[in-house]
């Protein structure tokens, strides 16, 4: 069991213009010695933000950041198990009427399918999946 982290931990670092490293650090200290990873969907989300950017020294400075990230902190691919998972609980969330964004479901069912924690700043979408042991990132 691990923690994958969701893009909103590093966008709020980001943001707070911490570095990484220190994020990485901070999560270490807060949760132990764990295995950190990230979804590949989360990846995409970091990168997407990346593009959003306003500016050229904006853009070069989140880059500076998502590298460091990604060369950092292992990313999970998508695999056919977790698109089983995806679509057994899209289905039953849909049935509820409380469908998640795809991205965000397939995130958490990388967390499910790994059997690791998820740590977001972002619970409130999380929530809805009972199986999943979600971590609020302040």
């Amino acid at each position: 069991m691990g923690l994958l982290i969701d893009s909103t931990v590093f966008v709020a670092a980001e943001r707070r213009t911490e570095t990484a490293e220190a994020v990485i650090a901070g999560l270490l200290d807060q949760y132990g010695d764990v295995e950190l990873a990230l979804s590949v969907m989360s990846a995409g989300e970091l990168v997407h933000g990346c593009w959003r950017a306003d500016s050229a020294a904006r853009r070069a400075r989140r880059t500076e950041f998502v590298e460091a990230i990604l060369a950092a902190i292992p990313v999970v691919p998508l695999t056919l198990a977790i698109a089983r998972l995806y679509g057994e609980l899209d289905a039953r969330l849909v049935i509820e009427g409380r469908r998640l964004p795809t991205s965000d479901l397939l995130i958490a069912c990388t967390a499910l399918h790994r059997d690791d924690e998820l740590v977001t700043g972002n619970p409130r979408h999380y929530d809805r999946i009972p199986e999943l042991v979600v971590r609020r990132y302040a």
